[in-house]
């Protein structure tokens, strides 16, 4: 069913930046191929990849150099002149680890085993997160909007002090989120007035219309009501937007997803599950009343779940998601014209990554598109039946089982056999995994590639070249 196109507003992108950060040639040619397919702006979230100064510098990331203040300030000029806003996202209360993972804030940690929440009782805690607003907002010069996350704050009155903040009558864990909220909000409106303020909405949603209006948060920030879901909930998130609207929080944003929400440690994008995300937002924002004034879409990418999860999906095997989502709030549905488009744009012949055709074609209509084959090409083969029972196959639990290892009394020639066709598949995922991290590192640093490698080719070859090691030390003793 088709709907009006995406109504009034911006389309931004969210480029995640706490895993698998871009050179700066890659994000370039991103910015570039971006342009290109309808976006606006970038939403985008440095964490350790800002580089922090003064007290602030140990956030700074040690896997692979944080970018420079000179590439911050040029990432905006090629943003500007593509036509983008960037708007930083700064966390200031959930999913703070990449800050509270550091022993010397030990001390503003929520619960002792929670790296992600902030203590909001901590007198250093709201210092630390303005110290970290006023070195992003100094180094992006003219920035209009600012995003402080506040989505996920994990055990939140779970901690000693909140409990004993908590005993007095009266007071809850939704009035203990909104103060710490108001306080930051209110601090940025007083240094820089002119400032759009916005946040996630997760945290609020249950809260009732008397506790929003009462909050102090009204005039100070814009929630952004984030869903990925392909079967998002239509009827009940336009009384969410709808609730938030009568509470006096009327400008409103939605967020969507291209890729880094299906599982956590997915390789490979499925367009079509984001195109429904998109689809399923559509009809929300041509359900909801005149009320709500929704101001644009963040279509995020998540990198990871969260600083210390493992690597979503890369970039490149991304791209026709994105230009498929896009294509869909232009057009109001996923048209064939519009998937023609995202053809067209990219240069590709299917919309699915895992379907496209092999070319030798470059890749300057599609950055990234070397690797992105590359990924396809090594995931199918670590999918594979072969290679992942390998060790519970047949001849291997027959021939080679844990007990004829220990005693290393196996027959032979069932060994040589079983060795012959280890040494198969191990060449095969070696000359993948040598093409797909040749292709990596020209996008991303030397520590993208190895966390890449470490967690999924490892993991399937390290078995395998395990059984080939002890058939040569069986064999020795034959």
């Amino acid at each position: 069913m088709a709907c009006p196109p995406w109504p009034k507003g911006k389309r931004l992108v969210h480029l995640d930046l706490k895993g698998a950060p871009p050179r700066m040639e890659y994000l370039q040619k991103l910015i570039q191929v971006f342009s290109r397919l309808g976006v606006e702006g970038l939403l985008v979230e440095y964490e350790d990849m800002f580089p922090y100064g003064g007290a602030l510098q140990l956030l700074q990331a040690t896997a692979q150099p944080a970018y420079s203040r000179e590439e911050v300030l040029v990432l905006q000029d090629w943003a500007g002149s593509a036509g983008m806003e960037v708007i930083p996202l700064v966390q200031t209360f959930g999913h703070m680890e990449f800050v509270l993972k550091h022993p010397q804030m030990l001390r503003l940690r929520e619960a002792p085993h929670c790296l992600g929440t902030l203590n909001p009782h901590q007198e250093e805690a709201p210092q630390v997160v303005l110290e970290m607003l006023r070195q992003v907002v100094e180094l992006h010069p003219g920035v209009k909007t600012l995003h402080i996350g506040a989505d996920e704050v994990y055990l939140l009155g779970e901690g000693e002090e909140s409990g004993r903040w908590l005993a007095s009558p009266g007071r809850s864990v939704e009035q203990l989120f909104l103060d710490h909220v108001t306080k930051v909000a209110k601090a940025v409106k007083e240094a820089w007035p002119d400032m759009t303020i916005i946040m996630w909405d997760d945290m609020m949603r249950g809260m009732s219309p008397e506790t929003l209006k009462a909050c102090g948060l009204v005039g100070l920030v814009e929630p952004m009501l984030w869903d990925y879901n392909p079967n998002l909930e239509v009827e009940p998130t336009v009384s969410l937007l709808e609730k938030y609207s009568s509470a006096g929080l009327s400008d409103l944003w939605a967020a969507s997803s291209f890729k880094g929400s299906t599982a956590v440690d997915t390789c490979v994008t499925c367009t079509q599950r984001h195109v429904d995300n998109h689809l399923q937002w559509l009809q929300v924002a041509a359900s909801v009343s005149a009320a709500v004034n929704l101001k644009g879409i963040a279509i995020t990418g998540w990198q990871r779940y969260d600083h210390l999860s493992v690597l979503c999906e890369l970039m490149p095997v991304a791209l026709p998601s994105l230009a498929s989502c896009l294509q869909t709030l232009i057009h109001g549905q996923f048209s064939h014209e519009a998937a023609s488009r995202v053809k067209e744009l990219l240069g590709v012949s299917s919309v699915e990554v895992e379907a496209m055709d092999r070319t030798a074609a470059d890749d300057s209509r599609f950055p990234g598109r070397r690797l992105a084959e590359a990924i396809v090409e090594i995931n199918f083969l670590l999918n594979s039946e072969d290679l992942r029972s390998f060790e519970n196959s047949m001849f291997v639990r027959g021939w080679f089982s844990p007990f004829q290892r220990r005693r290393k009394m196996a027959n032979p020639l069932m060994c040589m056999q079983i060795h012959s066709q280890a040494s198969t598949f191990v060449a095969a995922l070696q000359q993948k995994a040598a093409a797909v991290r040749d292709e990596m590192l020209r996008l991303y640093p030397e520590s993208t590639a190895q966390e890449w490698m470490e967690e999924h080719v490892s993991p399937v070859m390290a078995p395998i070249q395990r059984i080939m090691e002890e058939i040569s030390d069986c064999m020795k003793t034959q």
